[in-house]
């Protein structure tokens, strides 16, 4: 049997929630096949400049091939995602961590790790999604990625085959969105409706109180934190696929995380997003170069 304390680094390298829309939008200097894989080497990069991880890794199995990209029941590529979510539990289940830090891929990479965290610590766990954008999409919306959708998911606002395979959701009242300052229309009520908190940029650039304030109102002792680098600032720097100007700087976020660690106990931390387009030049540039290729 694993270890109480354990704590798993997962790396999950998807990329197929990211929406074909988003991608030939965003990356226009790619071409697409090698423009919607960019988190897949976003994931692989963290991996490399982080830390070594004291404790058990595990990879997800991602495939990097065409299959089940159609769209289906309103979500691009479901098959895939569906399969890869099944493949996530399997991977972390191995090793029933009490802390899980997940290095993605897409915003949807925090679906199962912090599903798994909801089931181990119930109603003690709070989830802040830092972000640029709500991720509060369902299959109904115009938009099919499901990137988009992973907090629906988490507050159980999903498809029915991705809630099958959850072993727990999250209660919109103990997750707070912190950085939001880009909207899609038809999603803009799920937020009232559901009783999901939200902090603009603006609304934490002097202090990080008010958010402060909402976890200890929820009474959580422990937090989830999900970090999706296109909420620093793109005036910053451009760390995502899309370039939001007028977010949080990068000592806001790190002040951010810094007071919620001092206030409660962080069991889980994603970072999402992370959209390399220099690497990404790299590597076309490198294509065909002698003794270079696998053959």
């Amino acid at each position: 049997m694993p270890p109480t304390d354990t704590h798993l680094r997962l790396t999950w390298p998807q990329w197929q929630g990211g929406g074909t829309p988003s991608i030939r939008a965003l990356a226009p200097e790619f071409p697409l096949d090698i423009a919607r894989r960019g988190y897949a080497v976003g994931s692989a990069v963290l991996e490399a400049v982080l830390p070594p991880h004291d404790g058990p890794t595990a990879t997800v199995p991602v495939t990097l091939t065409d299959h089940g990209l159609d769209e289906r029941d309103g979500i691009e590529a479901k098959t895939v995602i569906v399969e890869q979510l099944a493949g996530a539990f399997e991977a972390i289940r191995q090793h029933d961590p009490a802390r899980i830090t997940t290095l993605g891929g897409e915003c949807a990479v925090s679906v199962a790790p912090f599903s798994e965290l909801a089931r181990r610590y119930g109603d003690d766990l709070a989830v802040v999604w830092i972000d640029s954008h709500p991720d509060i999409g369902t299959p109904k919306s115009e938009y099919p990625g499901f990137h988009a959708m992973a907090v629906a998911a988490l507050t159980g606002h999903a498809d029915p085959d991705v809630l099958a395979l959850l072993p727990a959701t999250v209660s919109p009242q103990r997750v707070a969105l912190v950085g939001l300052h880009s909207w899609t229309q038809d999603d803009f009520p799920n937020v009232a409706e559901w009783g999901i908190q939200s902090y603009a940029p603006d609304d934490l650039r002097q202090s990080s109180q008010p958010l402060l304030e909402w976890l200890a109102a929820t009474g959580c002792s422990r937090v989830a934190i999900h970090f999706d680098v296109d909420a620093v600032d793109a005036d910053e720097v451009v760390l995502g696929l899309g370039m939001e100007a007028h977010g949080l700087t990068s000592a806001e976020v790190r002040r951010i995380v810094a007071d919620i660690t001092d206030a409660a106990d962080v069991v889980g931390l994603t970072v999402a997003e992370f959209y390399p387009r220099q690497v990404m030049r790299l590597q076309q540039i490198l294509d065909g170069f002698p003794l270079l290729s696998a053959s």
